[in-house]
């Protein structure tokens, strides 16, 4: 059972199944002492009344422990059998568990107790490991676990727990060892002791990570690439005639780092974090440009038909001034324009496709991919990059795009393979998105509001929340939705389109291009507008239930407007009552438009695991680290690592490393990121 419920299946899972939290057991509160801030606590007394009450989910055992300054009572619903044949009235006992009140009496449910004759409890602090429903009703408590660690310990010598850390570093970084660590995570004997064990072991975690990224960034130092060795024609007559408004110093720059890495004859992987409407695009679009002047084909994926029918209707437009053909493949996209578009690439003579997945399917051949755009590539798994890889004798440059802006802790964990390049200042003439937070009750102010924008020639989003476990609700307050704002839009004088996740590609793609082309004022949709719409004249975001949305998501959403000239707005619609957690959310929206602060604030509040999708893969699954809290161990370690990597870069002369590195890589998804 321990091997399905924890998969624990070996001694080692056992040792490394730590502790989350500790109990000072050496104390005995007196019972009279109980107040309402008391949560774990321990007593001793003599047990009275015992009695069964109650009926089928009801049935219960109760009893009570009393000292000479209280009483408290104890509650068992599973389990009774067991109580009723080992505990006795009139007996002392050594009770501990948590503390609950209920019609102003304090209990205890399920308690962990003991005859206060015997050793009541593992010495000094005890630890709280988490355990199942299942297991607990198998008899397996944290009391069980505390018992076999401890005689497991009683078995093993320090040898047992062999080192895997240089002594330089050990001595450097004053960390313990790993066999004391090990032990004083589960038997402390100390504040300090925990704490040093705790470190040293969040250190190995994080020095682990750091070297498997520096061993992918050394592959990727010696992997062949493809040369960019001319800047052309295509290059230079995009950026003296074409161009649709000046680049900023900051695109420029990444420009630069692009063309270094082109013309080094090693392949390219860079990631390019931009805010929402930085222009990340029209640098894709000079790289692919870049390319075709070397005689490469380029390709940008997208994680959407609907962002990758916006990238093609948005670069082919500036192509189309000069006569370079490009194409869109997605899975709508069938018969004979599919059959045209594989043939065009597979001879060569169409130079640039956007796509969605389909571009990695193995009917899809190029004479000659050179580069490789991935945008918002954190919705592709490591294998579908991977595939794109295989499109030509040495794989493609690879330029990674992200709107989500990345904090520089997660950047170093999940992405450190990779050169990052940021564009951290937005075109001129761009004006700051006026952020505010209104209530249900403001509705007929916020309307009246959107209404005189759009009287003025704008257009306006209003995005509902979509979550999957109650599809059904949300389709249902969308369309409730839809019918208000038509009574506050009167259908003879506004056009109002709507977009859903349950309308078909074609009904969907339609609905939006008549909101891109301006024929619809209002835009009624759920989030499937949040990445990748361009539409410079929508100057409202009105985000209903805001309070449902996370704060990436709420400033992705947000990035859909200010793409223009005009002011911009985002109305934060909220009900009446907010949790603290959701208060704080939007306070931080209403108060800053900085994708970077926002990033480190949401990994702050949900953590990477939940931002990124990464919980399950393996990238970011640390027993003990956090790579928020703990950055500047996660500093020390990258540090360490590359000093490391530079002596050894084989770990020839560190075969321990080596082995876990190993082990590690077999357990996860850890590969080449492009």
């Amino acid at each position: 059972m321990l091997r399905t419920e924890l998969e624990i299946v070996t001694f080692e899972d056992l040792l490394y199944h730590y502790p989350y939290r500790y109990f000072d057991r050496t104390q005995i509160l007196k019972i009279g002492a109980i107040n309402p801030q008391t949560e774990f606590a321990q007593f001793a007394g003599k047990l009275i009344n015992m009695a069964e009450e109650g009926d089928g989910r009801k049935h219960r055992l109760v009893a009570t422990l009393f000292d000479e300054t209280g009483r408290i009572e104890l509650i068992w619903f599973q389990g009774i059998n067991w109580a009723k044949k080992n505990l006795r009235e009139g007996d002392r006992y050594i009770v501990f568990g948590k503390v609950a009140q209920f019609n102003g009496y304090y209990n205890i449910s399920h308690p962990e107790i003991e005859p206060f004759t015997s050793e009541a409890s593992i010495p000094g602090i005890q630890p709280v490991y988490s355990t199942t429903e299942k297991l607990r009703l198998k008899g397996v408590t944290n009391r069980s676990f505390a018992k076999i660690t401890q005689s497991l310990f009683e078995k093993i010598k320090l040898h047992d727990i062999p080192e895997i850390l240089p002594s330089a570093i050990i001595t450097e970084h004053k960390l313990c060892s790993r066999y004391y660590a090990i032990l004083w995570l589960h038997f402390p004997d100390s504040v300090q002791h925990e704490e040093m064990a705790r470190r040293r072991m969040k250190w190995e975690e994080l020095f682990l990570s750091q070297l498997m990224i520096g061993r992918l960034r050394l592959q990727h130092t010696i992997q062949q690439g493809w040369r960019f060795e001319r800047v052309g024609d295509f290059f230079n007559n995009f950026f003296r005639s074409h161009l649709p408004f000046e680049l900023t110093n900051a695109q420029k720059r990444v420009l630069r780092e692009i063309r270094q890495d082109t013309a080094t004859g090693r392949q390219m992987n860079r990631l390019l974090q931009g805010d929402v409407g930085s222009g990340k695009t029209i640098v894709a679009l000079m790289s692919m440009l870049l390319a075709l002047d070397n005689g490469f084909q380029a390709c940008i994926m997208a994680p959407t038909e609907i962002l990758a029918q916006q990238h093609y209707i948005g670069l082919s437009g500036l192509l189309e001034e000069m006569g370079i053909p490009m194409k869109l493949l997605t899975g709508s996209v069938k018969g004979k324009e599919r059959k045209a578009v594989l043939a065009a690439l597979a001879d060569g003579s169409l130079p640039f496709v956007a796509g969605t997945h389909a571009l990695i399917e193995d009917t899809v051949e190029f004479q000659n991919l050179g580069l490789a755009v991935i945008d918002e590539q954190h919705r592709f798994g490591v294998g579908q990059r991977a595939r794109l890889w295989k499109k030509n004798e040495f794989p493609p440059h690879v330029l990674v795009m992200t709107a989500t802006p990345i904090p520089r802790t997660l950047a170093m964990t999940m992405y450190g393979d990779l050169d990052v390049s940021v564009i951290d200042e937005l075109p001129p003439g761009r004006q700051e998105i006026k952020t505010v937070h209104r209530k249900d009750v403001t509705r007929a102010s916020v309307m009246e509001f959107i209404r005189k924008e759009v009287d003025k020639g704008r257009q306006a989003y209003i995005v509902y929340p979509l979550i999957e476990e109650s599809e059904k609700l949300d389709y249902e307050s969308l369309m409730a939705g839809y019918e208000q704002v038509k009574v506050w839009f009167n259908e003879n004088k506004y056009h109002i389109a709507m977009v859903h996740g349950r309308q078909e590609a074609g009904e969907k793609a339609r609905n939006m291009q008549r909101f891109v082309k301006g024929e619809a004022q209002v835009l009624v949709a759920t989030t499937v507008i949040e990445v990748g719409v361009n539409v410079p004249n929508a100057s409202v975001m009105l985000i209903e239930s805001a309070e449902r949305f996370g704060l990436s998501q709420m400033h992705q959403l947000r990035g859909r407007v200010g793409r223009g000239a005009e002011q911009s707005y985002c109305i934060l619609m909220t009900g009446s009552k907010l949790n603290d957690e959701s208060f704080k959310r939007i306070k931080i929206m209403v108060s800053t438009t900085d994708g970077f602060k926002i990033a480190e604030e949401d990994l702050a509040m949900r953590g990477p695991g939940e931002m990124y999708g990464t919980k399950q893969s393996g990238t970011l699954k640390f027993k003990l680290a956090d790579i928020v809290a703990d950055a500047d161990i996660l500093e020390e370690t990258r540090d360490a690592a590359i000093k490391l990597l530079a002596s050894d870069p084989g770990l020839s002369m560190h075969h321990p490393l080596r082995y876990m590195l190993g082990r590690q890589a077999n357990q996860s998804h850890w590969g080449k990121i492009s």
